[in-house]
């Protein structure tokens, strides 16, 4: 959700005197509508209070098209202070940029800094994501922090390696989030991955990449596959979803499957496909894409 283009609108549409309720954006002449039942605007203070209905529009108009994206915020309450910078929404609030779409409690927005809040039972969809947690923030330069009961679904439409499809979800208590960068998420203090139809896994520390279906976990990594009447852990998992639900195990692995136990450095589980199983290997002498992340120490630890 691009919280920093939904909010901006707001510092241009309340841009208002005390015989105008629109205004055009002085950068790129874009039109900005502010409608509520009340609006107060003192002059002096230079700040604006609206209620009841308030609806905020702001439709670009820049030189590339793609951008061309209406943005609008709804709510009960506005409140600007225009020396601050600082954009205050609450009640009902919901937040639109094209297709995306964000509902909480309470938004807060510095036109400053570019950063943002939405607090209080949040509700975040985009394309086909959705997330839900306590708190939302956005630093304004790409990078969002969701605390609290989060909990993400994504979900996969048919294709040739999920013929019904698949539901993936991510929960974790706090999850660093970067939407610009292939959809990377980081659960840094422990989190579950789930597959509808592989199974999930949990970890210490976990970290995905979305758009490549592509995901790691470190520390107490146990793995479970319900259809392959699979269990497994070890220090260290690698988990491709459309390489048939590839997952490679590593540092003190171990897999039960049925009756049979296996152990070893490494392990390779295939949950999507249903010809193999488990794979053991017993060296390490293949370089696996993402493998140098395990070497790498992380900003997050």
């Amino acid at each position: 959700m691009k919280l920093k283009k939904i909010c901006a609108l707001i510092c241009a549409t309340l841009f208002i005197n005390s015989t105008a309720l629109s205004a055009e954006n002085t950068e790129n002449n874009s039109p900005s509508e502010l409608k509520a039942d009340e609006i107060d605007y003192d002059m002096d203070t230079e700040k604006v209070e609206a209620s009841g209905n308030v609806s905020v529009r702001h439709a670009e108009e820049s030189q590339n098209a793609e951008s061309n994206v209406p943005s609008e915020v709804n709510a009960d309450n506005v409140d600007y202070d225009m020396k601050s910078g600082v954009v205050t929404a609450t009640g009902n609030v919901l937040l639109k940029h094209g297709a995306d779409r964000a509902t909480g409690e309470r938004a807060m927005y510095n036109i400053n800094t570019q950063e943002s809040y939405l607090i209080g039972n949040v509700i975040v969809v985009r394309q086909d994501l959705r997330l839900t947690c306590n708190s939302l923030q956005n630093d304004g330069v790409g990078h969002m922090q969701a605390d609290g009961n989060v909990y993400c679904t994504q979900t996969i439409a048919p294709n040739e390696k999920y013929p019904n499809g698949d539901t993936r979800t991510f929960m974790g208590e706090h999850v660093d989030y970067y939407p610009d960068e292939k959809n990377h998420f980081i659960i840094p203090t422990g989190g579950v991955l789930t597959s509808q139809s592989d199974g999930n896994f949990s970890a210490n520390y976990i970290e995905g990449w979305i758009d490549d279906a592509y995901y790691f976990g470190t520390g107490n990594v146990h793995l479970v596959s319900p259809p392959k009447e699979i269990e497994a852990g070890g220090d260290r998992v690698d988990y491709y979803a459309n390489e048939n639900g590839k997952a490679i195990l590593s540092g003190n692995a171990w897999a039960i499957q049925k009756n049979n136990t296996l152990r070893g450095k490494r392990l390779t589980v295939y949950l999507a496909d249903e010809q193999k199983e488990v794979k053991l290997t017993k060296t390490n002498k293949t370089t696996l894409p993402h493998e140098d992340l395990a070497n790498t120490p992380s900003k997050f630890n």
